[in-house]
């Protein structure tokens, strides 16, 4: 008796963990902030067309994000979008989504994408036009454009707020001290003070 007991309190504790791993559903058919009318536009996000094609303007990577931030409507509807775009050589950094997987599609170019899972395992692939790939939530993971052409990607997030840690920015541009980074990097602080240095400067 005692067994089932512990197991039937096991399966409710990984219920409750799974169903609040995503965003809270809603009561309503959508939410309005305070001293909206919603009309047609509300519904609306014009945001994303100067950035469907072609290379980022003074930069090898640019996002462009639509989520509950940029376009409140999404708020409580548990899907965002985002446009990358990538000059030759541009880069999307080792980061991760906390509350959201992605999934990318190219819609310009070619990309080398890449995951690593939880056993340290990486993933790597080259996208063409049209391809697509799915970074679960959570994981590490990184696009870069070792082609030819600037390339154009969308994502798709199951979040209206997925986050962004990206590694570099968490790591080295934090204020976390320079020391416990040359131990845990087993390096020196002119070695660690050089990155942040270059990392802060972008």
């Amino acid at each position: 008796m005692a067994f089932n007991l512990s197991l039937v309190l096991a399966i409710i504790s990984a219920t409750i963990l799974i169903a609040n791993a995503a965003d809270p559903d809603i009561l309503s058919d959508f939410i309005v902030p305070n001293g909206v009318t919603p009309d047609a536009n509300f519904f609306t996000f014009k945001g994303l067309k100067q950035s469907l094609w072609g290379s980022p303007n003074n930069a090898t990577f640019k996002v462009t994000k639509a989520s509950q931030i940029e376009f409140p409507a999404l708020t409580g509807l548990s899907v965002s979008y985002a446009s990358l775009q990538f000059a030759r050589d541009g880069i999307n950094p080792p980061h991760t989504h906390p509350r959201s997987a992605e999934l990318l599609l190219v819609i310009q170019g070619q990309l080398e994408v890449g995951l690593v899972d939880s056993s340290n395992k990486l993933f790597v692939q080259v996208l063409e036009t049209g391809d697509m790939f799915v970074f679960p939530k959570g994981l590490v993971h990184f696009q870069v454009n070792k082609g030819k052409y600037p390339a154009v990607a969308l994502s798709a997030f199951g979040s209206a707020n997925a986050g962004t840690v990206s590694f570099p920015k968490t790591l080295f541009a934090s204020g976390i001290d320079s020391e416990v980074l040359a131990k845990s990097f087993k390096t020196d602080v002119q070695t660690i003070g050089k990155i942040v240095s270059g990392v802060t400067s972008n």
